[in-house]
């Protein structure tokens, strides 16, 4: 998918097709952040009036750029891990053995469901607090676009949680769903926290 135009996923986001869905647009909402997290950087790179920051600037340029395409991946990451999902709930449930089997698969597939939409909120926090440097010391010029990354890793954080709380409803495991619960409060937290801050200190409003 990552190599779909934005016309081409948008139509294929928006079809009776189940994936991809908002995990998937999670991600790509992620990676995008970081696209433009990168570019406050590059831009800052080389200038006299930032030389003080330049090399901060080089370090969050490549973290930035890698985080992107990790991203780029978990798009096509969590349209999977949805399909391994359907395709346990798909399984035969005649005998009571394959009851027992489709019950593991359905389980199994649950917890990946979770564990990679998670793995891109991680990653998009990671990319809001890059971002909210590049707001704070890089090229003001581009303080805005930084902002917007700001705001957009936020929602990739949020909306990537969301997901894994949907899917750890179903989970049977309860000290799975547990440390998942504690994991997504924590980084939900922080993601918030980083976008309030960020926006007070240039006088935007919070959303």
């Amino acid at each position: 998918m990552k190599k779909l135009s934005i016309e081409e996923f948008g139509n294929l986001t928006a079809s009776k097709e189940p994936v991809p869905g908002g995990g998937s647009v999670a991600a790509a909402c992620g990676s995008l952040s970081g696209a433009l997290a990168e570019m406050v950087a590059n831009i800052t790179i080389g200038k006299k009036k930032y030389i003080e920051v330049n090399d901060e600037m080089v370090d969050i340029a490549a973290k930035a750029s890698e985080l992107r395409k990790s991203l780029l991946e978990d798009i096509e990451k969590d349209s999977d891990a949805f399909n391994l999902v359907m395709k346990a709930f798909s399984m035969p449930k005649t005998t009571d053995k394959d009851k027992v089997l489709r019950s593991k698969a359905i389980q199994e597939g649950l917890k990946a469901a979770s564990i990679t939409p998670f793995e891109a909120a991680k990653k998009s926090l990671e990319v809001e607090k890059l971002a909210a440097v590049v707001v704070k010391k890089g090229n003001k010029n581009a303080r805005t676009d930084g902002l917007v990354a700001v705001m957009l890793s936020r929602t990739a954080v949020l909306s990537a949680c969301l997901n894994v709380k949907v899917n750890i409803d179903s989970i049977k495991d309860e000290s799975f769903v547990k440390d998942m619960e504690e994991k997504i409060s924590e980084v939900i937290k922080t993601a918030l926290s980083i976008e309030a801050e960020t926006l007070a200190a240039f006088n935007m409003l919070s959303v």
